[in-house]
C-alpha cells in the first residue's frame, strides 16, 4: 500500500511540474507572439483567408469543416480528431465526416528530436540508447515515433513530442477564438456554441500533450487486464519517460487489419474478432475504463496475443454510468419505456427544466424504431447513437465516458466488418451480461438491494391503512386537495394564448357598442353630425379591434 501511495504522489509531483511547465511555455509563447507581431498577425490573416475561401458565412456542412481543418495545417486536424470524438458538442454527421480526418504530416527533423531529448533527459540521448533511428515509423501533429535501443539492450520506441507544439496549438486556438468573433454568425443545423468547442478542444489537447497521464493509462490498463491471457499491453519505461517524451517497449506485431499476413502466421481471424470484442465489452462493463481510440493502428497481434497500444485517449465509466446504460438497453429490449426515461434521467444532467412528456415521446419514437427485438438482436452502437440523440434534442448534457463509448464502438464494428464479418459483437455482450449476472459478487449485490427495497416496501405498506382512513376522512370533509402539474404543448398553449385574447378583446366590443349606444340617447355635447362625439369614439373604437381581429385571423390561415 505504502509504494502504491507513493507512486500517486509521484504522479502527482510529476502533473504538478508540467503543469508549470505549461504555463512558463504559454507564457514565452505570449512574449514570443508580441515580439513577433508580423507573424501573428499573418497567421490570424492566413486562418480569416481560408475561413472566407470556405464561405463560412453560408454555412458549414461536415464536409466543409472537415477541408477547412485540412487547409488549416496539422494543428487544427489534430482539433479536428478531437472532435471526432465529442458527439455531445457536435452531431453525429459532423463527427462521421470528421474521422476520416488523416493526421499524417511531414516529420520534424532529427537534430530537434535530439534537442527535445536532451531537454526532457538533460544530456545527450547517447548516454541512454544505443542507437535512435533517425527515420521515424509514424509522424504525426503532436508528436512522431522513433525505433531505439536501450543501453541495456531492450528494444523500444521513443514517442517525442514535436518542439514548441504547445506554443502552437495555444497561438491557433487563440487566433481561432478571434477569427470566429470576427465572422457573423455560422449556421450549423444544430447549434453550436464554437467558443464552448474551442474550450474543450484546448482542454483536451493540454492533457494528450502532457505523456505522463498517457503513461499513467498505460500503467492502469496494464493492472486492470493483467489476468487476461491473450491480452498484452506494451512495457512501459517509467525512468525514461517525460512530459515529452514515451518510451515503451517495441511491438513487432501485425496490425488487426491485415489479414493475409495473420492468415499467413496462421492466427483464427474469428477467434481473434471474438476475443477483440470480448476483452472491449470487459473493458467497459467490468473496468469502468477503455481504450476509446480502437482504430486498426492502435490494435496489434503479437505472440498469439492481442496488444493495445497508444493509451492518448481513454474513457471511463463509473459504477452507476454502466448500470444506467444497461438498464437503458435492458428498457429496449423489454420494451419498457418507462425504464428508459428513468435512466436517461438519472443518467444526463438537464441545462434546463425537463421537458418530460417531450422526452416520453421521443423515447416512445424510439421504441417504434425497434420493435420488439430481442436483446441478442439489438445493434448497440445504433441504439447508444440514437439514444444520445434523443439527449441532445431534449438539452441533456450527457457523460463524456458515454460520447467515448459510442466512438469505440464504431471502430470496433469497422474492425469486425473487415476481418470477421460474421462475429456478431451483441451477442458477445450479451454473453458476457449473463455471464456477470451469474456472478457470485452480482447475485450478492442484487439480493441485497431486493432486501432493501423489500424492507422500505414493508415500512410503507403499515402506513397505509392510516392514509387510507386519513384520505377518506378528508374526502368526507370537503378538506381533500389534488395538486396536478400539467405539461400543455406548445400548440396547445398558443391555442388557449389566442381563445382567451379573442374573448377578451369580443368582451371589449361589446362593452364599447353597448356604452357608446346609450350615449347617443342623450344630448351629451360636444356632438358630431348630431351625434355625441364620445358615442362615436366608442363606435370607432370598436370597428378598430373588429378590423384588428380579422386581419389577425386571416394571417394566421
Amino acid at each position: 500500500m505504502k509504494s502504491e501511495a507513493d507512486q500517486a504522489q509521484r504522479k502527482n509531483q510529476e502533473v504538478e511540474i508540467q503543469q508549470d511547465k505549461n504555463e512558463k511555455n504559454s507564457t514565452a509563447g505570449k512574449k514570443s507572439n508580441g515580439k513577433d507581431t508580423g507573424t501573428y498577425k499573418e497567421r490570424l490573416k492566413e486562418i480569416t483567408a481560408v475561413l472566407h475561401k470556405h464561405a463560412i458565412t453560408r454555412g458549414v456542412s461536415p464536409e466543409k469543416l472537415r477541408l477547412i481543418l485540412t487547409d488549416l495545417g496539422p494543428t487544427f486536424i489534430k482539433l479536428g480528431q478531437i472532435m471526432s470524438m465529442r458527439s455531445d458538442i457536435l452531431p453525429k454527421r459532423y463527427c462521421d465526416e470528421l474521422m476520416k480526418l488523416c493526421s499524417d504530416v511531414d516529420p520534424m527533423p532529427f537534430a530537434e528530436v535530439e534537442e527535445v531529448l536532451r531537454e526532457a533527459f538533460g544530456c545527450p540521448w547517447q548516454e541512454e540508447f544505443q542507437e535512435i533511428q533517425e527515420k521515424p515509423l509514424g509522424s504525426a501533429s503532436i508528436a512522431q515515433v522513433h525505433r531505439a535501443v536501450l543501453k541495456t539492450g531492450e528494444e523500444v520506441v521513443i514517442k517525442v513530442q514535436r518542439k514548441g507544439i504547445y506554443e502552437i496549438m495555444a497561438r491557433d486556438i487563440g487566433l481561432m477564438k478571434k477569427a470566429v468573433k470576427l465572422l457573423p454568425p455560422v449556421s450549423i443545423k444544430e447549434a453550436v456554441d464554437l467558443n464552448l468547442v474551442l474550450e474543450e478542444l484546448w482542454r483536451v489537447t493540454q492533457e494528450e500533450m502532457n505523456f505522463l497521464t498517457e503513461a499513467a493509462n498505460m500503467e492502469e490498463f496494464s493492472r486492470k487486464n493483467k489476468n487476461v491471457a491473450f491480452v498484452k499491453t506494451p512495457i512501459l519505461y517509467r525512468e525514461y519517460t517525460t512530459a515529452s517524451v514515451l518510451v515503451m517497449e517495441y511491438i513487432d506485431g501485425i496490425p488487426i487489419d491485415h489479414k493475409e499476413e495473420l492468415l499467413a502466421g496462421g492466427y483464427d481471424l474469428d477467434e481473434i474478432g471474438s476475443k477483440f470484442v470480448d476483452n472491449f465489452i470487459k473493458q467497459v462493463m467490468d473496468d469502468g475504463f477503455f481504450h476509446a481510440d480502437p482504430h486498426p493502428g492502435n490494435v496489434m497481434i503479437q505472440g498469439g496475443k492481442i496488444v493495445w497500444i497508444d493509451m492518448g485517449m481513454m474513457g471511463r465509466l463509473n459504477d452507476r454510468d454502466r448500470e444506467l446504460i444497461g438498464q437503458a438497453i435492458e428498457g429496449v429490449a423489454l420494451n419498457d419505456i418507462g425504464k428508459i426515461q428513468d435512466a436517461v434521467l438519472a443518467l444526463g444532467e438537464f441545462k434546463g427544466k425537463p421537458n418530460q412528456s417531450r422526452l416520453y415521446t421521443d423515447i416512445r419514437d424510439l421504441m417504434a424504431k425497434y420493435g420488439t427485438a430481442d436483446f441478442g438482436e439489438i445493434d448497440i452502437v445504433e441504439i447508444l447513437t440514437d439514444l444520445m440523440d434523443v439527449m441532445k434534442e431534449n438539452k441533456i448534457v450527457m457523460p463524456h465516458g458515454l460520447t467515448m463509448l459510442a466512438r469505440g464502438l464504431t471502430h470496433m464494428e469497422g474492425v469486425l466488418a473487415d476481418i470477421s464479418p460474421e462475429i456478431n459483437m451483441v451477442q458477445i455482450a450479451a454473453a458476457r451480461l449473463k455471464g456477470n449476472l451469474l456472478d457470485e459478487g452480482n447475485w450478492k449485490k442484487q439480493m441485497k438491494g431486493t432486501g432493501k427495497k423489500l424492507y422500505r416496501s414493508m415500512l410503507r405498506a403499515v402506513d397505509i391503512p392510516a392514509l387510507a382512513a386519513d384520505f377518506l376522512q378528508g374526502c368526507m370533509k370537503g378538506q381533500t386537495k389534488i395538486n396536478l402539474d400539467l405539461h400543455a404543448s406548445d400548440d396547445l398553449a398558443w391555442l388557449m394564448r389566442r381563445l382567451i385574447r379573442n374573448i377578451v378583446l369580443g368582451l371589449w366590443v361589446m362593452a364599447l357598442l353597448i356604452s357608446s349606444s346609450i350615449i347617443c340617447t342623450t344630448d351629451m355635447t360636444p356632438k358630431i353630425m348630431g351625434i355625441p362625439a364620445l358615442g362615436v369614439l366608442g363606435y370607432f373604437g370598436a370597428l378598430v379591434i373588429l378590423m384588428y381581429l380579422f386581419i389577425k385571423h386571416f394571417m394566421k390561415k
